[in-house]
């Protein structure tokens, strides 16, 4: 028995299976979803709810896989997905490590040769990746998912001195998610992708990319704040309360809160420590100009 079905409640699954988030969005599937089941969602986007299902069961059980499950698909939706977790990799799970990573070594005063050797990893992994990636269909290797095991080595058992303990977890938490999904994501290569490209020569295969290529759909635009919530964000990241930050900026306190609640729906954080981490992930502070309690 499949552990997902068409009748199940995406939303309860999910809830119990975070790992299925990114994957989900892969289909173009967002958050939100309600208490619908995985076949009405399916139905209103104009998905392939069988296919999704095998995707899905795959993810939770590395023995769902079979070939007679694998014979009811064509080649294209499959190299779709894999082209979208491709995508997925290159533009968000791989630069919010990198994002993590840059705010953990800024923030902290472990000992730099420590520090050294986690950025060589990471770069050498990201490296190795992108180069696998960008091959695309015509990459036949496994991706580099063991150089993820030793940067969680290092920040785990070999990183001493002063550091940032929240920054840190927040790397192993999103190097251990990516190492995950790069397993799983190499078993789906072996058991549907492969045995599928195997069949066609090197110009089918290539005709295949390109067609996929000029349907991946573009990244959603970040909302950006303006100068004065980007004015009165500093100001709270540098410890003003919001009285303090009304008599420097000569603005009212109402409009503070206006402001500050404009910066916490285009942000989407709530904490004093995430909004420091945004400003320096995105260049609008200086890691130098923040103090650190």
């Amino acid at each position: 028995m499949p552990i997902i079905n068409k009748d199940t409640v995406l939303s309860e699954i999910l809830a119990q299976h975070h790992i299925l988030i990114p994957i989900i969005n892969r289909f173009g599937i967002k958050l939100g979803v309600g208490d619908k089941t995985i076949e009405d969602i399916c139905d209103e986007q104009d998905l392939n709810v069988d296919f999704i299902l095998v995707i899905l069961n795959v993810y939770l059980d590395e023995n769902y896989i079979s070939e007679k499950r694998l014979a009811q698909f064509g080649l294209e939706p499959i190299a779709n997905y894999f082209n979208e977790t491709i995508q997925n990799y290159l533009h968000s799970l791989v630069p919010n490590i990198e994002k993590h990573l840059h705010a953990f070594i800024a923030l902290s005063n472990a000992n730099s040769e420590e520090l050294k050797a986690l950025q060589k990893v990471f770069y050498q992994f990201k490296e190795e990746l992108v180069q696998h990636l960008e091959k695309g269909l015509k990459h036949t290797g496994p991706y580099p998912h063991e150089l993820l095991r030793d940067i969680k080595s290092i920040l785990i058992k070999h990183v001493s001195g002063n550091f940032n303990q929240n920054l840190c977890y927040a790397v192993i938490f999103s190097v251990g998610s990516l190492e995950d999904d790069l397993i799983i994501h190499n078993r789906l290569r072996d058991s549907v992708l492969i045995p599928k490209l195997d069949k066609l020569n090197s110009s089918d295969i290539g005709s295949l990319q390109n067609t996929i290529a000029t349907s991946n759909h573009k990244p959603e635009k970040k909302k950006l704040l303006t100068k004065r919530e980007t004015e009165i964000l500093k100001l709270i990241v540098s410890g003003n309360l919001n009285k303090q930050i009304a008599d420097k900026l000569n603005i009212s306190l109402n409009t503070v809160l206006t402001h500050r609640k404009n910066i916490l729906s285009k942000t989407g954080i709530k904490t004093v420590s995430g909004l420091t981490l945004y400003c320096i992930s995105n260049g609008l502070l200086s890691p130098d100009s923040i103090k650190i309690n």
